[in-house]
């Protein structure tokens, strides 16, 4: 498909959409690349992905949300992990999203995404959405604490091949619901819908120490909200709270 492009090897397939992006101005929205590896793949806050060469989906797709204001760019983040809910689902049922965008099944960790904006003054000019989904590997690094692979769930070898341009249709189906504002109601209501521990009373730990509390909203900045035992409404930015597992 030329809307897909395959590279044997990257540095990380981020880093190549936006080479790709600043040689071509007009390369169009959702274009997808991915890679059979990648020698320095990025996750959140500058931490590196792993992936076992040639077994695992890692990707990124070019989104173009000129429509969403960049105050409420979150929303990419709501989208671009439903649709990855989705396309699992349809392998495996039960993934949730655990805030703010990785995927899990149970307490175990099977994607991580990375988006980066580029912002224009109040809007979004273009946004790279990077996707690692642990497929085939069914061996990781001692030293990740919690990895498990859809090939762990369902005992299935899968073509990679086929799989991409799936996934990118779930994405492109749940991306472009949230260009209207009646999708971003959607879109933000079925995020809490599978969210990890929404609703449900657990352990927390913040700079203040443990807490108990249950998570009841995620603002559209992207801050979750998390009310403890004492009644007391507590948000977050990332990496300001931690789940314990």
């Amino acid at each position: 498909m030329k809307n897909i492009v395959y590279t044997s090897e990257t540095n990380s397939t981020n880093s190549l959409m936006r080479q790709m992006v600043e040689a071509d101005a007009s390369l169009r929205e959702l274009t997808l690349v991915y890679a059979g590896f990648q020698t320095s793949g990025r996750g959140q806050k500058g931490n590196l992905w792993q992936s076992e060469r040639g077994k695992n989906i890692c990707c990124s797709i070019l989104l173009r949300p000129t429509s969403v204001p960049a105050a409420q760019q979150f929303v990419l983040s709501e989208a671009v992990s439903l649709g990855i809910t989705d396309f699992l689902d349809r392998h495996h049922s039960g993934s949730l999203i655990k805030w703010p965008n990785d995927i899990y099944y149970g307490n175990h960790k099977v994607c991580g995404v990375l988006i980066e904006n580029q912002i224009e003054g109040t809007s979004i000019s273009f946004s790279i959405a990077g996707i690692g989904i642990n497929i085939n590997q069914t061996h990781f690094p001692d030293d990740l604490p919690n990895p498990i692979s859809l090939s762990h769930k369902t005992g299935i070898i899968y073509d990679l091949t086929a799989l991409v341009p799936e996934l990118r249709r779930d994405i492109s189906a749940r991306y472009r619901m949230l260009l209207t504002e009646a999708g971003r109601t959607l879109i933000h209501r079925d995020y809490l819908h599978r969210l990890y521990r929404f609703g449900v009373e657990s352990t927390y730990y913040d700079a203040g120490g443990h807490f108990i509390g249950k998570i009841i909203d995620v603002e559209v900045s992207g801050r979750i909200v998390i009310a403890d035992q004492m009644g007391k409404v507590r948000k977050y930015n990332f990496k300001e709270v931690s789940f314990v597992i």
